[in-house]
């Protein structure tokens, strides 16, 4: 029986995550302002458009940003959370700290997102430089506001652009000094820091 449930989190894990990936790319890809033509921002709104449609009846937009899309995803990982400690420990625990450790996931997930388009526009720009893929374009539109800050304040090196080793760098403290602290701080358990 343990084995079946350790088989049963561990679907639950990756394809609640894969979903919970999709939902919050919807939500970066608007923030960073992509173009939505892409076959790949398509892809994310036909996915998560039967669940967001009642949220947006209910949150409305902020800022110029579909709030709904992020309360879809910390609703999604509180949900993959309680379901990972229910098939684990046969209880949920506190719904508040639930509630908190979700935030916390769905925070660390927002970086990872960032970090791995960065990895992917580095490779990118080695062996398929100035790329027109739809795949591309989209890594290049996700890249573009976590570099600019660092671009403004690296000299021009004729060529050479640095911004993207103190982005990996900026992104790894946050991840290091914020959120594994907060996880570690609110008692987050093991089983669930594979979700962060």
């Amino acid at each position: 029986m343990i084995g079946l449930n350790t088989a049963a989190v561990y679907v639950l894990q990756t394809l609640g995550s894969m979903y919970l990936l999709i939902v919050l790319l919807r939500f970066v890809l608007q923030l960073v302002r992509a173009n939505f033509y892409n076959p790949l921002c398509q892809f994310a709104v036909k996915a998560t458009q039967p669940l967001l449609k009642p949220l947006r009846r209910i949150i409305p937009s902020m800022f110029g940003l579909d709030m709904s899309s992020l309360v879809l995803a910390i609703l999604v990982q509180l949900a993959l959370m309680a379901l990972t400690l229910l098939l684990t420990y046969g209880t949920t625990g506190n719904p508040l700290q639930l509630l908190i450790w979700s935030l916390i996931g769905v925070t660390a997930l927002f970086l990872k997102i960032f970090f791995f388009a960065l990895i992917i526009s580095v490779i990118l720009s080695w062996v398929a430089p100035g790329s027109r893929n739809p795949g591309a374009e989209l890594v290049n539109d996700i890249c573009e506001p976590a570099l600019a800050p660092f671009r403004k304040i690296l000299p021009n090196l004729g060529g050479l652009d640095l911004s993207p080793i103190f982005a990996f760098l900026a992104l790894k403290l946050i991840d290091m000094l914020v959120i594994n602290n907060l996880a570690a701080m609110t008692m987050m358990p093991e089983i669930l820091r594979i979700l962060i």
